[in-house]
């Protein structure tokens, strides 16, 4: 990697984490380079699911020294990015009252009919911008209030994922806003707590702390942490875009009036908004008003990404029939177009097991040709899928208003291009795709634009396009397209 100032991005998902390095000129060139990868499972124990967090946080401390072994004084600031909604409680002296749950923790189950009781989830939609669904923090909070939690009797204050290793680095516990927004607790007007959702579930109000925006520089490391990984130092730990989605957004380097579209095992897609939409056409819809960089709205939605062609390769691995990635699009792509659909959204595919059976008993069901070869299945949920974005995309379009007339991309699902020209194909519009390290790119740019390296987030978008490669998909035979379109649409009503 060149001499060059260094950033460090330290990106969670729900399976795995990684820190990443990014080595920059701030001008016209971005580095990445991988400087520590570890798994993230979560555990099933007696009372839930939770994570171990302090396992989570001494990976995230061995890949901070790794860091600073390689780069030493020309790191300039560090920021975490995780998935949304879970969080822990703290006490009065700061110490952490027990482990922290999984989203997929059953005690959310019921909630949103206590929800429904309690407020009204259209009066909730209307206060947060946000759909009610099992792993809101909203739902997980409203068990513990139903239970008579000893944790939330004792706590003093919330923090999120992001927000509570933070506050392990650098000593202050300040809360991110686009990681807040995912909660169905923050208002999307005031970008403060709603206090008429925290009231209506019975929730303490001393918990909910300052929110600050994306950016905020949260002070330098702690001085014990800085002499465990060896920082002589100074490092600032700045409260990037710590939502993962919200720093994908900020990565995915579009210009125009464009719809962003952040692909991995699901897809979110959306566009960049100056305020809310709260109607109720878009409650219905199930859109999402999150918050993003620059103190704009991300209007999205979620999509069944790669799941299903996930979930195909893993059962046929446990068949014997281990293919990787470009083996399976090849059988793809030689497969006969349009023989079938599935709505990849279908509850039935939500859970793990057997999925190209579910493929081809819900066309059975619906009375359509059962794909029988690998490569069909896969055509077969591919196009589905690409289906399922174009009703997003239109939806998009109608609900903001909005001429869309081109769609960037970003996140691990651009590596597969049958599906990103199948989007565009089904969209109309072309798919400008990269980088597939988004994610990443977000947090680290967000970052610059904290410390002053960068005058702001259209400047670090230019730096990415800069630095990575990326690809334009433009839309092939449109017509054919937009007739199965229709039957898609049939066949979801």
């Amino acid at each position: 990697m060149p001499s060059k100032q260094v950033h460090l991005a330290i990106d969670l998902g729900a399976g795995s984490g990684r820190v990443v390095a990014a080595s920059t000129n701030y001008v016209d060139k971005l580095y990445l380079e991988e400087i520590h990868r570890f798994d993230n499972p979560g555990t099933d124990l007696p009372g839930g699911s939770f994570w171990n967090i302090i396992g989570l946080y001494r990976e995230v401390l061995h890949g901070l020294k790794l860091a600073v072994d390689r780069f030493g004084e020309r790191i300039q600031s560090l920021g975490i990015d995780t998935w949304g909604c879970d969080f822990g409680l703290l006490d009065g002296e700061g110490r952490l009252l027990g482990l922290p749950h999984q989203y997929r923790d059953p005690r959310s189950d019921g909630m949103g009919e206590e929800l429904e009781t309690r407020m009204g989830l259209d009066k909730v939609y209307a206060s947060t911008g946000v759909m009610t669904a099992f792993y809101n923090t909203s739902l997980h909070l409203l068990a513990e209030v139903k239970r008579d939690s000893p944790q939330l009797r004792e706590a003093r204050q919330l923090l999120f994922i992001p927000d509570l290793l933070s506050y392990w680095l650098a000593g202050t516990g300040k809360i991110e806003r686009t990681i807040a927004s995912t909660s169905q607790l923050l208002s999307p007007i005031t970008h403060d707590w709603a206090w008429d959702v925290i009231d209506g579930l019975g929730l303490p109000h001393g918990i909910f702390g300052e929110v600050v925006s994306a950016g905020t520089i949260l002070g330098s490391l702690r001085d014990e942490v800085a002499r465990e990984i060896g920082a002589s130092f100074p490092v600032p730990v700045i409260a990037s875009a710590s939502h993962d989605t919200a720093s994908s957004v900020a990565g995915i380097p579009g210009e125009g009036p464009y719809a962003f579209i952040s692909s991995g095992t699901w897809a979110i897609i959306g566009v960049e908004i100056p305020g809310p939409i709260l109607s109720d056409a878009a409650r219905i819809a199930g859109f999402a008003n999150e918050q993003g960089v620059e103190d704009t709205t991300r209007f999205l939605c979620n999509i069944s990404g790669l799941w299903l062609i996930q979930e195909c390769k893993r059962q046929w691995a446990m068949e014997g029939a281990d293919l990787d990635y470009d083996a399976l699009a090849v059988l793809a792509a030689e497969a006969p177009p349009f023989t079938g659909f599935v709505d990849p959204d279908d509850a039935g595919f939500a859970s793990p097991g057997d999925m190209p059976g579910k493929i081809q008993a819900y066309c059975k069901r619906t009375g359509q040709t059962v794909p029988r070869a690998k490569g069909s299945i896969l055509r077969v949920a591919t196009e589905s899928i690409a289906l399922k974005h174009q009703v997003r995309f239109e939806q998009l379009k109608e609900l903001t208003g909005r001429s869309l007339d081109r769609i960037h991309m970003g996140g691990g699902g651009i590596q597969n291009e049958l599906l990103v020209q199948a989007i565009a194909n089904a969209c109309g519009v072309p798919v400008h795709a990269g980088p597939v390290e988004s994610t990443a790119c977000g947090n680290l740019i967000t970052q610059m634009v904290a410390t002053g390296s960068l005058p702001n987030i259209a400047a670090g978008r230019a730096l990415i396009r800069s630095s990575l490669p990326l690809k334009t998909f433009e839309p092939r035979d449109v017509a054919d397209w937009s007739e199965q379109a229709a039957r898609f649409q049939m066949l979801l009503d």
